[in-house]
Parts: C-alpha cells; structure tokens; sequence
C-alpha cells in the first residue's frame, strides 16, 4: 500500500455510523461555542501570558495575542470547511487522512497527541499554583514538594496537586460526553465572568508607567528576548490559549447538526476570546509591571495587588480555578478521540477504540492518557510545557490548511456547507502565518518536537502500517 493511500469522504462517513459503535450526538451549536471557550479562556490568560510577557514581549503581549489570532483565524477558517464536510471525531488527522494520506495523517494525529496531552498537562501545573496561592490567602501552607516539579525554579519533587485534578476530570470524561458538556457550560460562565470583571475592575488599577516602554528593546541580540522578536517569540508561546476552536472540531461526530453547529462553535469561540485576550493583556501588564510575571498563575499576582477590592479578588481566584479545571476537560476530551479514530483505523491498537458499555466513551484511552499526561505534570515546568504544546498546534494546523487547497482540486464537487473564503489565498497565508508562529519557538522546543516525531515514525512503520485497516482492504 501506497503511504499516502488516502481514504475516500465516503468511506469515512460510513464508518462513522457503524452501528452500536458510534459516539452519541448530543451536543448543541451553543454547547460547541461553550467547548471553545472552555479550552481557549484559561489556557493563555491563567497560565502563559505572564511568562511570555516576562520573558519575550513585555506589554507587547498584546501584539502578540494579536499574531497568534490571525494565525487562528485563517486555520479556523480551513477547520470550518473540512469539520462540515467530514463531520467526524479526529479533527485534523481525518482531514489529512482524506486529502494527504495516511503517513501525513499519521504525522498529524502524533503531533495532535502532542498538543492535547501537553496542553492539560500545562494547564494542571497552573491549576495547582492558582490552589496553592488561594489556600496560601487561607492560611493553609501546601509542601513545596507537592506542587512544583524538580526542574522548577523553586524546585519539588513532584507535582502531586496537579496529578490528582488530571485524575479526577479523566472520570468525569469516562461518565460521559453529555454530562461533560454540561459540567464545563457552567464552568465556563463562572470564568468569563471572572475575565470580564478583571478587565473591569483592574483598568483602575493601571500604572500607566509599566506601558513604558511598550515593546523592550532586545539589547542582546538573542532572537526571542524582547524587540519585535520577542514578539514573535511570545505569539508562538502563547498559541497554546487558542487550541480551543481546534477542540471544537474534535468533536464533529458527537454535534446534534455538525454542518450548521460546527461553524458556529469554532469561529465563533475564537472571536469572542480574541476581544477578550487582548483586553485581559492590555489590564494585566498595565496593573502588574511585566517583569514580575514570570509566574505559573499570573492572574493571582495582578489580583493580589488590587488591595481596595480583595473579597472580589478572592473570588476571581476560584473563576481562575475553575477556568482552568475546563481546559483540561476539553483537551482531555479532544486527545481521546484523536486517538479513538486513529485506533478505528487499525493505526493504533484496539483498546483505544473500546467504548465503555453504560457510557459510551472511549474509557480506556481516558485512563491511559490519565497516566501519561499526570506523569508530564508532575515532573516538567510550565513553560516548557506550552512551548511543546504550540509547536504541535501549530504544526497541526499547516497541514490543515494545506489539505483544503487538496480537496477543492481533488474534489470539487463534494457538498461543503461552509466554504473557505478565497481560495487558495486563505489557506496559503494560514500556512504562512502559522510557519512564522512556530519560527518563533526556541531551539530546545524544535529538538523536542523532531524527537517526538521521530519516534512517531518508528511506531507507524513497525505497527501502524501493518496493522491499517485501508492498507487491509487495498
């Protein structure tokens, strides 16, 4: 068989109605706008920003958010097309798989492993700095030991705070998609809330002198430490905030109406926590000076500084909390049905693909994600955490916009509710946009990522293409 045999729309969508093996469509255009929000408000304002403000843009921050948005917006575009043309569970790896063929599919469902479980991972160890700091108000003093990793520079032992919340919204997820969705739409409102009420309330609390100067110079010449380079540096970084609309489509095949919803949910999350993001960064480095954000929970700083109104401050710190708690569910949620398609495929084993017999849902990926991503949290610091998650991301989304250009050549004739604008130029400068965004990243977060593909590679060629259920039936 061919390594870029690809597999027919047609074929994919019968798949996807196999009887008595199907996920469940349950989910609503509002809940799908929900499920984006959850993943895309929480990751980079409670987690990110205040490092990529510290270490690369300062208050350029926002130019920033501003980068990474544009980049987001000609891939979400690319991911509206395809997720209402092949309505299925495994966003960009069913793509691939139907326009580039199976070792590009492959490629792009290990680099979605990389996004996803990175990406909780990331936000746990946050998750486990904004609790420490709120019991810290409360005069409960957690072990160092339990909430840092070794290579932290306050350094622990392991990150056991961060392991058990990862443990419990794995069981959450394995009770059910619907009920998930229903646990985050709540969360979710609690969190928007708590941005809104910061933006708000912190914009009295402004020194404009932490403005000045808005883009730091870069005074070493080091790509990436302030300049316009460290704006770009920080657009990479911070990318990690807006895998959100990409979850969305992750969940294509469990939408109620995924050619009417599935645009609503992806490009309507990104524009509403766009607004958002640039307004959070503009309140936050103007209330906090940027060189005191180099932080895993940045948002409780600029909180604490806010003395007048501190009763409101600690309730925006359990928003944060809570904030952070829905990002995981929904990056848990998308890296186990990239797996469940990958293994409905025969490109990974069997038991990725079992579905649970009360609930439905894919529990045994859950629990094997559950072990691997607590033991990213528990040993690794938060920057180096997102660094890896953007780089997936992004890589991810170059291939996606590559596979429409594919498809509207391959097949024009195919039904597409919604139609990427301007083809090929939108997707052309998505994958422009994108290659800059991963340009951007250090040299340690590229070595990393060409190892994790290479061993990607050496799965795929000694069980994957063997095992292929397309290479079978060719």
């Amino acid at each position: 068989m061919s390594l870029f045999a690809t597999k027919s729309v047609e074929r994919i969508m019968a798949e996807s109605e196999d009887k008595g093996h199907g996920l469940k469509r349950t989910l609503t255009g509002l809940q799908l706008v929900l499920l984006g929000i959850g993943a895309i408000i929480g990751a980079g304002i409670f987690t990110l920003t205040g490092i990529a403000a510290s270490q690369h843009a300062g208050p350029a921050v926002v130019y920033s958010f501003i980068l990474a948005a544009i980049g987001c917006a000609f891939a979400g575009l690319c991911y509206s097309e395809f997720s209402t043309m092949i309505p299925i569970a495994g966003s960009a790896y069913t793509y691939a798989y139907a326009t580039l063929g199976e070792i590009l599919a492959w490629i792009i469902g290990w680099a979605l492993v990389l996004e996803y479980a990175v990406g909780a991972a990331t936000v746990s160890v946050g998750w486990a700095a904004t609790l420490d700091n709120i019991l810290r108000d409360v005069g409960i003093e957690l072990p160092r030991s339990l909430v840092a990793s070794p290579f932290d520079p306050t350094p622990g032992s392991l990150n056991l705070v961060a392991v058990v919340i990862l443990c419990l919204i794995s069981a959450i997820l394995i009770v059910g998609i619907q009920e998930s969705a229903k646990f985050n739409s709540i969360i979710v409102f609690v969190k928007v809330t708590v941005v809104v009420l910061f933006i708000v309330l912190g914009y009295s609390y402004i020194n404009q002198s932490n403005y000045t100067p808005f883009v730091p110079e870069n005074t070493t010449g080091e790509f990436g430490k302030f300049g316009w380079t460290g704006v770009l540096a920080a657009a990479g970084q911070i990318f990690f905030a807006y895998v959100g609309f990409d979850a969305v489509s992750t969940a294509a095949q469990e939408a109620k109406n995924p050619k009417r919803d599935m645009p609503i949910g992806i490009v309507g999350s990104l524009a509403i926590c766009t607004v958002l993001y640039i307004l959070y960064a503009l309140v936050l480095t103007g209330v906090v000076n940027y060189k005191d954000l180099n932080v895993a929970a940045p948002l409780v700083v600029a909180v604490d500084r806010m003395q007048e109104i501190k009763w409101i401050g600690k309730l925006m710190k359990l928003g944060s909390l809570a904030g952070l708690t829905s990002v995981m569910l929904v990056m848990l949620l998308g890296q186990s049905r990239v797996f469940y398609s990958m293994s409905r495929d025969g490109l990974l084993p069997k038991l990725f693909s079992d579905l649970h017999p009360r609930y439905f849902t894919p529990y045994r990926s859950n629990l094997l994600l559950m072990f691997f991503v607590s033991g990213l949290a528990a040993f690794t610091p938060i920057s180096r955490l997102g660094s890896l998650t953007s780089i997936g991301t992004l890589f991810a989304f170059v291939l996606v916009c590559i596979g429409i250009i594919i498809m509207r050549k391959k097949e024009p004739n195919l039904q597409r509710p919604f139609k990427t604008p301007l083809v090929p130029l939108v997707p052309i400068l998505g994958v422009i946009a994108n290659f800059a965004l991963m340009y951007g990243l250090d040299h340690i977060t590229w070595y990393a990522f060409f190892i994790w593909m290479g061993v990607g590679l050496v799965i795929y060629f000694v069980y994957s293409r063997s095992h292929s259920y397309l290479g079978k039936a060719s």
